[in-house]
């Protein structure tokens, strides 16, 4: 016959299990990834010494002002992120979390992950020069256009390298910048034809960009309800769809015309 338990033995006896739960649920790595403000790049100037863009067969402007690109920094594929600390990421204004294959291609490995987004980096940069002379109406057989930016991968810079030929080739047309001498920030990917796209992480960059010193972002239309919910006092929110709409945003801001606003 087995000894009768007390009602307090009981009750420890029952704890245990759940407490062992709750130790799994505190401590065991959830599918999750913590994202915060990444680094800014100028894309007019120079990155780890070396330009961004290098321009051959035609004459280069000596432009004034910044066009800053922009990105967030998440945990890595292979890093265990916990409930404390998705629990602080929902709390934090400069942190997201974000689901892990939101991010990243589930199943890959940390070294496919790197590659993938490198070849997006690289594609993206493609795709920049091509919107960019296709848009200025120049061949690409004339003019040769080199794009580098170490130590940053996917598409999300493709407008802002294109913004950064066009102001290395032509400015704003009638011997102006198209920066106005501003520090300009933004995101958005970048189609053959001039097309913006959307892509994420768009409140985190905002923050990056201010921290930065810009004063004015471009975002896809898309995005600007996310630009909007927690947007740095001092920071101007341009809606862009293509290619020509952001240089004519950028023309009007400067001349002091009707800007679209988010």
């Amino acid at each position: 016959m087995l000894p009768r338990l007390t009602r307090l033995q009981a009750i420890a006896l029952c704890a245990v299990p759940v407490l062992a739960l709750v130790a799994t649920a505190l401590f065991a790595p959830l599918p999750f990834v913590i994202a915060q403000p990444g680094l800014t790049a100028d894309v007019l100037g120079k990155n780890d010494g070396t330009p961004v863009i290098t321009i051959e067969g035609a004459p280069v402007r000596s432009t004034e002002g910044q066009l800053r690109m922009t990105t967030i920094e998440a945990t890595g594929p292979g890093t265990d992120v916990d409930f404390g600390s998705v629990w602080d990421g929902w709390f934090r204004e400069d942190r997201a979390v974000m689901p892990y294959d939101a991010v990243y291609p589930a199943g890959d490995s940390t070294r496919e992950i790197e590659q993938h987004n490198t070849r997006e980096m690289e594609k993206s940069q493609h795709t920049a020069v091509q919107a960019a002379l296709g848009y200025l109406g120049r061949s690409p057989d004339e003019v040769r256009v080199t794009l580098r930016l170490a130590d940053v991968g996917g598409p999300s810079a493709g407008l802002f390298f294109s913004l950064g030929v066009i102001d290395k080739l032509e400015g704003d047309g009638s011997g102006g910048d198209l920066t106005g001498g501003r520090t300009i920030a933004g995101t958005g990917t970048i189609t053959a034809d001039g097309e913006v796209g959307p892509v994420g992480g768009v409140s985190l960059k905002t923050q990056a960009a201010r921290r930065d010193g810009a004063t004015v972002f471009l975002v896809p239309r898309a995005e600007c309800g996310d630009a909007r919910a927690e947007l740095p006092e001092g920071l101007r929110l341009i809606p862009v769809t293509d290619l020509k709409g952001a240089v004519d945003s950028l023309k009007a801001l400067d001349a002091g015309g009707r800007v679209p606003s988010c």
